[in-house]
């Protein structure tokens, strides 16, 4: 009895959406994230099709270009460069409610397809898988200048003088950091909205929101100094929790849980982010390579920390294995959500009334 009214405080019917009782609504939510993974598995993103993110993108380069024609001085231009970040953030999880309560007010089953149809947008493994494909192709009939082109869409590195190992890197690197914010933070974000009253779709498009900020306007170079200061420390906060636990994840997924970690621990602190290098570490070290080394970035010599050792050297097999760690550990956490949101369903639909 004590359980069932405390549930019943916290969670009043009234916060529910569409009048549903909690037990359908877990089961619901369940089955959005589901038909959402299978979406992003099977279609991903379409090239020329519609995309939040794109509209999100625009924003931020319409705020960011208005805020640099003003002219202020570090000061004024952090705090607006904080304004933008918490608006642009807020604005996207804010978008994502108003957008499948507007569809679910025309038709129940149009409010459910708004959900699949958003959230699937904010996962990223088959664009991540369709980007290494990409470039791996042309290695494989030993075309190194199209591998060097195309791997130029997806890196910010120069990639006109790189050779076939470095190319390699290159991709497993993107790969491998990728696999952090651009599906399994979102994925963690979708399951902790799946048991908030507003849902899965607001926290994780706020969470893509705060990437897309950071990838265009979290730099410490100039002219994002001042004005990424606070896009570039909020997504980080952001993606701390989910970074580490995708680390246990692909530790626990390689059968050699301790000498992952324990590889992480000593290599990753050095790396300047306090994300990308946890998530290219523990990938390293699952899959024997090492990553980090020599990169050049618009002309500018750069080094990065060693991560891992190089037991192996890195090839299209290594990619493809990263690319399944991601996909394994991603149907690990939402076989684990889902099967919470159903447990608790049956509970609800047995002990909770209202």
């Amino acid at each position: 009895m004590m359980s069932t009214l405390w549930f019943s405080e916290l969670w009043p019917r009234d916060l529910w959406p569409r009048d549903l009782w909690p037990g359908e609504l877990w089961a619901q939510r369940a089955l959005v994230l589901v038909l959402s993974a299978g979406l992003d598995r099977l279609v991903g993103d379409p090239w020329g099709w519609p995309h939040p993110v794109q509209a999100i993108g625009r924003v931020i380069s319409w705020g960011s270009n208005g805020i640099q024609q003003l002219k202020l001085p570090p000061g004024g231009e952090r705090g607006l460069g904080a304004i933008l970040g918490l608006s642009v953030i807020l604005g996207s999880g804010l978008g994502g409610w108003g957008a499948v309560h507007l569809a679910g007010m025309v038709h129940p089953m149009m409010g459910i397809a708004a959900e699949v149809v958003l959230l699937a947008s904010c996962f990223a493994g088959r664009s991540l898988r369709r980007a290494a494909e990409d470039v791996l192709a042309p290695l494989e009939s030993e075309d190194i200048p199209t591998a060097r082109q195309r791997l130029a869409l997806y890196v910010g590195r120069d990639t006109e003088h790189l050779d076939e190992p470095e190319i390699l890197r290159a991709v497993l690197e993107t790969v491998s950091e990728n696999a952090t914010d651009g599906v399994m933070a979102p994925l963690f974000y979708a399951l902790v909205g799946a048991f908030l009253p507003w849902g899965s779709v607001p926290l994780a498009l706020a969470y893509k929101a705060a990437s897309t900020l950071d990838s265009m306007v979290g730099y410490r170079d100039s002219p994002y100094t001042h004005l990424g200061w606070f896009s570039a420390r909020f997504e980080d906060v952001l993606t701390w929790l989910p970074c580490r636990l995708t680390v246990l994840t692909i530790a626990l997924l390689s059968g050699q849980p301790r000498r992952v970690w324990a590889i992480c621990c000593r290599d990753a602190p050095a790396d300047p982010s306090p994300n990308a290098g946890w998530s290219e570490c523990a990938y390293a070290a699952a899959l024997g390579v090492q990553l980090g080394g020599r990169n050049i970035y618009r002309g500018q010599v750069k080094e990065k920390p060693l991560l891992g050792d190089a037991v192996v050297e890195i090839g299209g097999d290594r990619i493809l294995a990263a690319l399944a760690l991601t996909r394994r550990a991603a149907l690990l956490w939402l076989g684990l959500g889902v099967s919470a949101m159903v447990a608790v369903a049956l509970w609800n639909n047995q002990y909770i009334s209202f």
